[in-house]
């Protein structure tokens, strides 16, 4: 079965900007559907980023800095990947799901989009485990959110967070917050940067 990705891409240089576009319609796992940011200007990528949808962003850092997320239309789990010339600090691109220098062959794309692929087949498992709410709360959870703190977040009462939270556990056959957050970052629903952001009371 061929999967439907889109795929935007910000970056200056007509040569390299039309080459992954035919490196990336020659990837044989899925139908990709490219889509062109603003080519020049940091301020035009600024003012089109938010409102170009896309499933992953292939991102010129020079054009689009160092916290692209800022730049994506809220609410976008969207992943996002460095362009790289080869003359940026790997380091620096924290802020990047992935970097993919200008010098990889078709194959090394190839398995950068696949990768992702697999993620996102990942997420549709959960979404038959759990509904929305479910993950919403799991997500807070391992987060080391109180049930106050939820349902606040959440406009619930604490009783249906406690509620969720026991279907949850029973869904999963999961018990301790250690074994959720483990579930909750093998199946991407939260990132290692954002556990415990939120610091219990």
């Amino acid at each position: 079965m061929t999967t439907t990705i889109r795929i935007a891409i910000a970056e200056p240089s007509p040569i390299i900007r039309l080459g992954l576009e035919a490196q990336l319609k020659k990837l044989p796992r899925c139908k990709v559907l490219v889509s062109f940011l603003a080519e020049d200007l940091k301020r035009e990528v600024s003012d089109t980023l938010p409102l170009v949808s896309a499933d992953i962003y292939i991102l010129n850092p020079l054009l689009c800095g160092l916290r692209p997320r800022t730049l994506l239309p809220q609410g976008s789990d969207a992943k996002v990947v460095a362009l790289s010339y080869g003359t940026t600090d790997e380091a620096l691109l924290r802020g990047y799901d992935a970097v993919l220098p200008i010098t990889s062959s078709t194959q090394e794309l190839s398995a950068l989009i696949d990768k992702f692929i697999e993620i996102e087949d990942n997420k549709s498992e959960v979404s038959q485990d759990l509904t929305s709410r479910e993950r919403e709360i799991l997500v807070c959870v391992v987060k080391g959110m109180t049930n106050k703190q939820i349902a606040e977040q959440l406009f619930l009462s604490q009783h249906t967070v406690i509620t969720h939270r026991r279907n949850i556990g029973q869904k999963l056959n999961i018990k301790s917050p250690s074994a959720l957050t483990l579930y909750a970052m093998m199946h991407n629903l939260i990132q290692s940067s954002d556990i415990n952001i939120h610091g219990k009371k």
